[in-house]
């Protein structure tokens, strides 16, 4: 019963942050002015400090080129997902796997389809590929820890230890997209989405599984409501 409330309620939280989210795509979309003021705004007063201080540019750089990019975010789930299929867990292994490729996936499919511009700078301190639209540093590193988090708390992780977790977490997703923002190669709205979109994949993917686990556990149960061996 317990299991059957978490995945439903993961269920609500992905349907919410998935319709955020597309609100927010429509009005990035529409060209909203009131967001666009916001997002440029932000991005000068970030930009005008990045080039003031390049010290504390050129450790953002590390940051985000290094420890929070999005290829080491995937490495940290390959090995998860390594680990889950040395021991036997095949379905869990599948839906961490499923959920990363979806994800990076659903985030060049966007990007192509909306093909929204980066800031343009005539003097910028970094660089970056594709459409900004969302950003996929923050998605990556959502995705990533939120799963994480979720597999050491089915496997009966001490406190301490979800609360690190918990912890380093929130410091690389919040931390990742700062980055981004302060290096100048996003726009506000774009690091919203990418988390928006990351946070939705990581609850659909619990409430799916949840899902399929008491689905197949209605199947192996027993007329007499045992479970078979």
């Amino acid at each position: 019963m317990q299991s059957a409330t978490l995945h439903r309620r993961a269920a609500r939280a992905a349907a919410v942050l998935t319709v955020l989210f597309l609100v927010l795509l429509a009005l990035v979309a529409a060209h909203w002015g009131p967001l666009w003021a916001v997002d440029r705004d932000i991005a000068v007063a970030l930009h005008h400090s990045a080039i003031r201080d390049h010290g504390f540019t050129r450790a953002n750089r590390v940051l985000t080129d290094w420890f929070w990019d999005p290829w080491t975010m995937r490495a940290l789930l390959a090995v998860a997902v390594g680990w889950l299929l040395w021991r036997r867990e095949w379905r869990l292994a599948l839906w961490v796997a499923v959920t990363t490729a979806l994800g990076t996936a659903l985030q060049q499919a966007v990007k192509a389809a909306l093909d929204r511009e980066r800031p343009r700078w005539p003097n910028p301190v970094d660089s970056a590929n594709y459409a900004a639209f969302p950003s996929g540093h923050a998605l990556t590193a959502t995705v990533a820890f939120g799963l994480l988090l979720w597999l050491l708390t089915l496997h009966g992780a001490p406190a301490r230890w979800l609360r690190l977790m918990a912890a380093v977490g929130a410091v690389s997703v919040l931390g990742v997209g700062f980055t981004r923002l302060y290096l100048g190669v996003h726009w506000p709205s774009d690091v919203l989405a990418g988390w928006l979109l990351g946070a939705a994949l990581v609850y659909g993917a619990i409430a799916s599984y949840g899902y399929a686990r008491s689905r197949t556990s209605e199947r192996e149960a027993s007329p007499e409501g045992r479970v078979r061996p």
